[in-house]
């Protein structure tokens, strides 16, 4: 058992497995694993997780489309959003 995605502990077998059941693209493992979505962001597991699928569905690692990147939200007092004019 190796595993890939330390953050979220999912294994190489789990994300094969979840690969061979037709999810394709990062953002679909991203969604039903979890994986890149713990502390770390995916800076761990990201270019690992692309050599899995490349190497299962025989396409070149460029081509594996990584996943959607949203910045962090913090909150901010209405005040800063209301013209002080």
């Amino acid at each position: 058992m190796k595993i890939i995605c330390r953050c979220e502990d999912i294994t190489e077998e789990e994300i094969v497995r979840k690969i061979h059941e037709g999810y394709r693209t990062m953002d679909e493992l991203k969604r039903i694993l979890r994986a890149t979505m713990g502390l770390c962001q995916g800076k761990g597991c990201r270019r690992h997780i692309a050599k899995i699928i490349s190497r299962e569905l025989g396409i070149p690692i460029e081509k594996v489309v990584q996943p959607t990147y949203r910045p962090p939200v913090k909150p901010i007092p209405v005040s800063a959003t209301v013209d002080k004019e």
